[in-house]
Parts: C-alpha cells; structure tokens; sequence
C-alpha cells in the first residue's frame, strides 16, 4: 500500500469494516457463517438460518425453495427465462417441446382432413393419385392418400341437368333449315345426366360445350328431313325422338360418359320478318285442311249408306228366293208408297166411277169455309 493515498487507504479499510460487520457473516477470516478456521462464531450470526433449539450456538440449514418460488421459476422457463440465470436467458427444450407438439396437431389434422372423405348417397368420388386417374369410389366413407398425393373429385351422377338452347322469347333467335327450304326458329331442351363420372372428367375437355354442339347438330341433321308444316306441328313428337337418338349415338362415339334423357321442343316459330305472312299461308292451309276433313267425312256416310242398302237388298233377295211372288208384289207397294206418298193425286180403280176426280180442287174450295164462318161471326 506504498502507492496509496491517505484518503484511499481510509476508504479501503472502511470497505473491509463493513464485510466484516455485514448480516452475512462473512469476516475477513472465513466465509462460512462468520467462523474462524477452528470453528468459532467470529461474526454476527446468518440472519436466514433459523437457530437450532438443541444447540443455540449451532444454526439449522437454510429450507428448500417454497411451492410459488417453484411455480414463477417454471413460469419464467416456459417463457424463456432462466431459473437462475437472469432473464436473459432462453430455455430451448421447453420451446421445442411446444413445437414439437404444434407441428404434431397440424399432421394429424392434415391427414384426418385429407385421407378421409364422405361420399353422399347420389354421388360418386373420381380419385386421382399425382393427376392421373386411379379408381372410382361410391358411397359411404371412403379413405385416400393425404393431399396432395392423392385428391377426390366428387360428381352428382342422379341429378337430371337440363341446358336450353335457342330462346322462347325470341331474343336468342335459333334458325334451322327444312326439308321444304323453309326457315324456322326453334328453342329446345336438352336433358342428360352422367353415366361415367371418369369418362365426363377425363374424356373430354369442355363436356358441356360438347354436348351443346351435339345437340345442334343433331337437330338440324333432324329437321332437314321434314318440311315447315311437320316441324311447327304433327312432326315434332318424331324429331324429338330422332335427335336424341342422334345425340346419344355421337356422344357414345366420343366416350363422353352421359345419357340424353330426353328433347322437349319449347317453340317452332317461322322468322319474325315474315311471321304475319307466314299466319295467312297458315290459316288457308287449315281452311283447307278443314274443307278436306268435311268432304271425307260426307264421303264416309255416303259409303255406309251405300252398305246399309246393299246389306238389306241381300236380305230382300233371301225372302224372295223364297217366295217370288209375295215379294214382288211387297216390293211394289212399298216402291209406290214411297213414291206416291208425297203427291196430291188420288187414283181409284172401281168401275162406274170416274177415273179421275178432281178431289184436289174440292178439298181447296172446302179449306177456306171455316175461315168465313169466323169472319162472319166477329
């Protein structure tokens, strides 16, 4: 301490009083509860250590950490602070615990919601593995691969799907040619459901635009085989049934995998431009359609006429075979009574009497005496 100044030595030795007199106990002789090297209590004793009763003189070691002492240290661990070692520090195997567990809850989710699937009762499930087709599942609940090695793609195959083509409000004009060189605007329904869900997915690029395309085609292939009257009216029924037909046959060429269930035609209209012309030429068509259905059914009476006759003069001709002569005579009178009846001639066949009487003349001067005799009277 040759060095030191006056002023520092005083500070040092206060420094070294106050060790020696600290709570602590620790002396500048020993660091063990304030003892010297034999033993002997030098210093003021540890203020934490509770004396022992048995042994005053003797302290009892200091007590374990207490149960919040534990909880705030774990506490601090889980947030990444240290027990001891400040607050600085991070604790890495708490951590990773925690992100093992996390990554472990997203697996597991993964895998429920990616493997397992519910088919409803009217559909069917196309899984695909890496893209390329693998199988077809029905109903239930069925089990994949995780996404992405393997996905489902689920199609309605019970429900009818209906696609209107041309507009019944004649805002989407659709003109097909006849077999007569006539124009017609036609508005139709197509309906078809799906057969094959992976032959509907993987066949074709556009199904939809397919099967439209087809149903134009088919249809104007149809109707060039009848003319504007069959197609407006009584022909309809037919072409219906020729272009699903048709439909049905080019899809199936295709591989499409759908079923035309049927074609409903909505409207078979003549343009706009000659709708009004088309309506006059319409009505003496069915003027005449009306005037031939009068002469065929006249022409059907006067046949059964014709057959009732000839069946009773078969009748008439069994009789007289018979007996000639009464049937001749029968024939006669009901002849002339037929003929007669409606006459004002009176013949009389007798002798002495005038062949002819002028009984018309009698009977008209006869007629007017009662219609004096009322004048007469008023």
């Amino acid at each position: 301490m040759g060095g030191r100044s006056p002023r520092g030595a005083r500070q040092f030795f206060h420094r070294i009083s106050l060790m020696a007199n600290s709570p602590w106990g620790n002396g500048p002789k020993g660091d063990k509860g304030g003892k010297d090297g034999d033993g002997d209590r030098t210093g003021p004793r540890n203020p934490w250590v509770t004396p022992d009763p048995a042994d005053p003189a003797r302290g009892r070691k200091p007590r374990g950490p207490s149960a919040l002492d534990e909880l705030l240290r774990k506490g601090r661990g889980s947030f990444g602070g240290g027990g001891s070692g400040g607050g600085n520090s991070f604790n890495f195997g708490d951590s990773a615990g925690l992100w093992k567990w996390g990554v472990g809850a997203l697996v597991v989710a993964w895998l429920l919601f990616s493997s397992f699937h519910i088919v409803p009762p009217e559909k069917e499930g196309v899984v695909t593995r890496l893209g390329s087709y693998s199988r077809t599942v029905g109903p239930g609940v069925k089990f994949t691969w995780p996404t992405p090695i393997e996905r489902i793609r689920m199609e309605d195959v019970r429900a009818i799907r209906t696609m209107q083509i041309g507009s019944p409000n004649a805002t989407d004009e659709n003109f097909v040619l006849t077999r007569d060189q006539s124009i017609v605007d036609l508005a139709y329904e197509v309906r078809w459901s799906i057969r094959d869900p992976e032959l509907y997915i993987f066949q074709l690029a556009d199904p939809d635009g397919t099967i439209r395309e087809v149903a134009e085609s088919a249809m104007r292939a149809t109707v060039a085989n009848f003319d504007l009257v069959q197609a407006i009216g009584p022909g309809r029924v037919e072409i219906e049934r020729q272009v699903q037909q048709r439909m049905q046959d080019l899809l199936d060429q295709y591989r499409a995998g759908v079923t035309i269930q049927g074609i409903a035609i909505r409207q078979a209209d003549p343009p706009s431009q000659v709708d009004e012309a088309f309506k006059e030429v319409t009505a003496a068509r069915q003027k005449r359609e009306s005037d031939i259905n009068l002469a065929r059914a006249y022409e059907q009476q006067v046949l059964e006429r014709a057959r009732g006759d000839t069946a009773a003069f078969d009748k008439i001709y069994e009789q007289y075979k018979l007996a000639p002569g009464v049937t001749r005579k029968r024939l006669y009178y009901e002849t002339m009574e037929g003929v007669l009846s409606n006459t004002d001639k009176t013949i009389v066949e007798a002798r002495g009497v005038t062949p002819y009487l002028p009984l018309n003349e009698v009977q008209r001067r006869v007629v007017p005496a009662p219609e004096a005799t009322t004048k007469g009277g008023q």
